[in-house]
């Protein structure tokens, strides 16, 4: 037998149950942040195993969950769990996820997580919220900052609307406007979104005074979305100088964020505990992979390099059925995943034998894993005939996370909404149809 694998079936996890996720909860005992990766963006398991984890995580004093969404859609999801809005269910809180990929968020096991929280949260004195690290939605957000200010400040919603008033020359397109003011052919409104920012912050001591939660908590919300309009407003510049400075400014901002919440639940009361959820390119420390050689870093590696008693777990899969589009802004498909590849860690692990395991990735297990191997990794886009090079970097797993999860056959996650794209790869037989029946 490989040593690898001998080493892997030596200290793998392989219960069933919760039972398997033991070595988790005990790396996570003293922890300030919990990361919960992916290896897609479109699998059930991932999303279902990220959920019972998280639920565990509250059970042990976890007090917030946050994902690689946007602030004002996830703040309105937050909303709901927590009991402070009326609407019907789980999926109308989830319904401020308009922009393409809807999926993420509205799919049949976030609204089950949902469904949890909130009861959950009826029975808690400081309610679990559920909150964004993401920055795509500057024009959102600067509704949101317009929204709040007519309710405490109408003289300051005057002032922010001639502020925010910059953008309205490009339209609704951020990226219109990134285009145009790179090439010159516009003036940037950075100056604008910064001055309400600073004015924004002056003021909310004002604004968050009393003793009610719920109104620290919509001051606090406030100060993310106009600080969110300022680093859109940079990232969307930046996506025309090269993919790694936008890269970079994204997950600097989901750092940023992610501290500014644990600073506000520690002023709460709390601890600063957070349950996060994001892509393994984004949990996983850049360093340690391909990504770090070409000058991108990401938030998995900020958390380690601040300081923060973090867990950094990742997923891996290596084949089944997965949902994704064909290209940017396209609908969602149901697609099928090619078999890991030779000398990947998906293939690796597919050749334990095992189908699902929990691996801690330190002591005996980094010294015989150590080094780079090919590891998949699955967006919003999954293109099978490219897969080599749109879907594959170098990883050394064992520097980049600190524990793994392998599933070796996966499902696709079921959106609430089906396209018939998806509704029709679902009911193609697969490719080894009628021999693999």
């Amino acid at each position: 037998m490989d040593e690898a694998i001998a080493v892997i079936l030596e200290h793998a996890f392989t219960n069933g149950g919760d039972a398997a996720y033991q070595p988790i909860l005990d790396a996570a005992r003293d922890a300030q942040v919990v990361l919960l990766g992916e290896a897609t963006h479109g699998t059930h398991e991932f999303y279902a195993e990220r959920a019972r984890i998280t639920q565990l995580l509250i059970a042990q004093g976890f007090e917030a969950v946050a994902v690689e969404g946007d602030w004002p859609d996830a703040f309105r999801v937050s909303r709901w769990v927590t009991h402070d809005t009326d609407e019907r269910d789980a999926a109308a809180a989830l319904a401020g996820f308009e922009r393409f990929p809807r999926w993420l968020w509205r799919n049949t096991v976030v609204v089950e997580l949902l469904d949890w929280l909130r009861a959950t949260n009826a029975q808690r004195a400081r309610p679990v919220g559920f909150f964004g690290l993401d920055m795509y939605s500057m024009h959102t957000s600067m509704a949101a900052v317009l929204a709040y200010l007519d309710g405490v400040d109408p003289a300051a919603a005057a002032r922010a609307r001639r502020r925010y008033g910059c953008f309205e020359l490009f339209g609704d397109e951020p990226q219109r406007y990134g285009l145009l003011t790179t090439h010159g052919r516009a003036e940037p409104c950075e100056d604008e979104a910064v001055r309400q920012l600073v004015e924004l912050r002056r003021a909310l001591p004002r604004y968050a005074a009393g003793d009610g939660r719920a109104t620290r908590l919509a001051a606090f919300a406030a100060e993310q979305n106009a600080r969110l309009v300022t680093r859109a407003e940079q990232y969307y510049r930046a996506m025309f100088r090269g993919r790694d400075d936008s890269w970079n400014l994204r997950d600097s901002h989901m750092h940023e964020t992610l501290e500014a919440l644990r600073a506000h639940l520690v002023r709460e009361g709390g601890e600063g505990r957070v349950v996060v959820w994001a892509h393994n390119s984004h949990v996983g420390d850049a360093r340690a992979t391909q990504m770090g050689r070409r000058g991108e870093h990401n938030l998995g590696q900020l958390v380690r390099q601040a300081g923060t008693r973090a867990v950094l777990v990742g997923f891996t899969t290596y084949r089944g059925t997965v949902t994704a589009a064909s290209s940017w802004d396209d609908v969602a498909e149901y697609k099928r995943v090619r078999p890991g590849l030779a000398g990947s860690w998906e293939r690796l692990f597919h050749d334990t034998g095992r189908q699902r395991f929990v691996l801690p990735l330190g002591g005996e297990v980094a010294r015989a894993l150590a080094g780079e191997r090919l590891e998949r990794a699955i967006g919003v886009l999954y293109l099978p005939e490219t897969e080599r090079q749109s879907h594959y970097f170098a990883a050394d797993l064992t520097r980049q996370l600190d524990l793994v999860i392998h599933l070796d056959q996966t499902r696709a996650l079921e959106p609430l909404e089906r396209s018939r794209a998806w509704q029709r790869g679902r009911d193609e037989p697969p490719e080894t149809y009628p021999s693999g029946l």
